[in-house]
C-alpha cells in the first residue's frame, strides 16, 4: 500500500483513476503503480490531470501531488 496527499488550496474531492478516492489535503491510500489524479468539476485547477507513478512511500512520508488554482 502506498500513500499520497493531493494538495489544493481548498477542500475538493480527489478522483483516482476516474473514481472518488478521498479529499484534498488528506492522506490517501493507493496501490503501488501508475494512477491518474484529478479534482473533477469545475475545471478551475491545473494541471487538469496528473498521471503519476506512486512507489516507495510510507504513511509518514506520503507522495505529494500538487494542483493549483487556474488563472482566469
Amino acid at each position: 500500500m502506498e500513500y499520497v496527499i493531493v494538495s489544493f488550496p481548498t477542500d475538493r474531492s480527489v478522483f483516482i483513476d476516474g473514481e472518488k478516492g478521498g479529499r484534498t489535503n488528506e492522506k490517501l491510500r493507493v496501490e503501488a503503480g501508475t494512477h491518474e489524479f484529478d479534482l473533477g468539476s469545475p475545471l478551475d485547477y491545473e494541471p487538469g490531470l496528473q498521471e503519476i507513478e506512486v512507489a516507495e512511500t510510507t504513511v509518514l512520508q506520503p507522495m505529494e501531488i500538487v494542483f493549483s488554482r487556474k488563472d482566469t
